[in-house]
């Protein structure tokens, strides 16, 4: 009888550990919030409020853990050029990753024909179905405006995520230059950082309800019915999303001598409730930390993770032009391969103009087929019923593709200790 007793007692410890887990119960959040969607969608749809408080939530710490990492990060340096190098490195492999990405979902488009079989007629299009939001073309100007802050602490206590990194950036320099007059306010920034971070372990304690209303309320709204038609696109779409993660993203980490696998092991809980709840911002405080643990820079990570969540959207880019040729070939118009180019040059541009914009992708689509005139806007209406499913998959490559951006830069800036890394993914379980 003792022998069974000691024999059960490391098996229900393994168990106790398992249910403390964070991203188990993401998990099973999520399988309680599909069976709850199917088989009472009445009381899913009444769900959705979970999901929103759990966005608010983080959305309310998502600006102060961008102030104080920044901040920090920036003040303690000794060279001021390093945050500039920076900047410019990631910004210019955030370009050649969106580019690459935009043109594998034309390639894949291209090649498989998604909407080829549809044969819509576009006088039967319901051009109201298409959500008003998506007629918020970005333009250059209103992306500048976005940048600006109406007050210097309106940018600290707002929701704008570009506007809170400019004014964190200059605030980080001014502490920098002040020097030692500056450092009694620097670690008092500091000394807020530890706070923040310990309010946004409280806050990711609530992922598992957020993620239960998000899935029922998708479950119980759309059901099985309304994919059927679409299912080519999503399955398509979904293919080439894990292709993308295992070829693109896993040839990156091989050069950077990390394994892909050991980082989405190390970031399952973050991934999870990014697919679950479709936010990226859901798990940008938690994402700073965990990649800091990994062993890279604070001011490396300061930068590039918020700003890659505002121009790093390599899921988006996939499903912008993907979505675009379904459009097209649903409608029965035939794109020559000079205005797929002329397509994706528009979104280039204006998938940078829509960050911090809820359905930003959706909105940058329609600037797109309304800037190159070739697809009516109505057509959009086809893609409505499924933009939450696609989703899914836009946020998963943001969020690792992020995660995965601010591993190069940190290995290119030196800012990366890979043996840390190593130790830490070879350990992530």
């Amino acid at each position: 009888m003792t022998h069974t007793t000691t024999a059960d007692r490391p098996q229900r410890s393994r168990s106790h550990r398992l249910i403390r887990e964070l991203w188990f119960q993401v998990l099973l959040a999520a399988v309680l919030g599909i069976a709850v969607g199917i088989l009472a969608p009445g009381f899913g749809e009444e769900l959705a409020p979970l999901n929103d408080w759990f966005i608010a939530l983080v959305k309310m710490i998502v600006i102060p853990v961008v102030f104080c990492v920044v901040t920090t990060g920036i003040a303690s340096m000794d060279n001021l050029r390093k945050a500039g190098r920076i900047g410019v490195k990631a910004i210019g492999y955030f370009l050649v990753l969106s580019l690459v990405s935009m043109l594998i979902g034309l390639v894949v488009a291209n090649v498989f024909q998604p909407g080829s079989g549809l044969r819509v007629d576009p006088s039967s299009l319901n051009a109201d179905a298409v959500p008003g939001t998506a007629t918020e073309h970005a333009t250059l100007t209103g992306f500048v405006s976005s940048l600006i802050p109406g007050s210097l602490l309106g940018a600290i206590t707002g929701d704008a995520i570009l506007a809170a990194l400019m004014v964190s950036i200059v605030f980080g320099v001014a502490l920098n230059k002040a020097g030692e007059e500056g450092a009694p306010l620097t670690r008092g920034i500091r000394a807020l950082s530890d706070v923040v971070f310990r309010i946004v372990g409280w806050v990711m304690r609530l992922a598992p309800l957020g993620t239960f209303g998000a899935l029922a309320t998708v479950v119980a709204t759309y059901g099985a019915e309304s994919l059927k038609q679409l299912a080519y696109l999503i399955v398509l779409f979904t293919a080439t999303c894990v292709l993308y993660v295992l070829v693109v993203l896993g040839a990156i980490m091989r050069a950077c001598r990390l394994s892909l696998f050991g980082l989405m092991r190390f970031l399952k809980a973050e991934l999870l409730v990014a697919l679950s709840t479709c936010s990226s911002e859901a798990v940008l405080p938690q994402l700073v930390r965990k990649l800091e643990i990994l062993g890279i820079g604070r001011p490396v990570v300061g930068i590039v993770i918020p700003s890659g969540f505002s121009f790093n959207l390599d899921g988006s880019a996939v499903y912008l032009t993907m979505a675009s040729l379904f459009l097209a070939q649903a409608m029965g118009i035939d794109l020559s391969w000079q205005q797929q180019l002329v397509m994706v040059g528009v979104m280039m541009l204006t998938s940078k103009g829509t960050a911090g914009i809820a359905g930003g992708a959706f909105i940058v689509l329609a600037s797109t087929v309304t800037a190159v005139g070739h697809i009516p806007l109505a057509a959009l209406s086809l893609i409505v019923g499924i933009d939450r499913i696609l989703n899914e998959g836009r946020v998963f490559i943001n969020v690792l593709g992020n995660a995965v951006a601010t591993i190069v830069i940190g290995k290119w800036e030196n800012d990366l200790d890979t043996e840390q890394a190593r130790r830490v993914l070879r350990s992530a379980g």
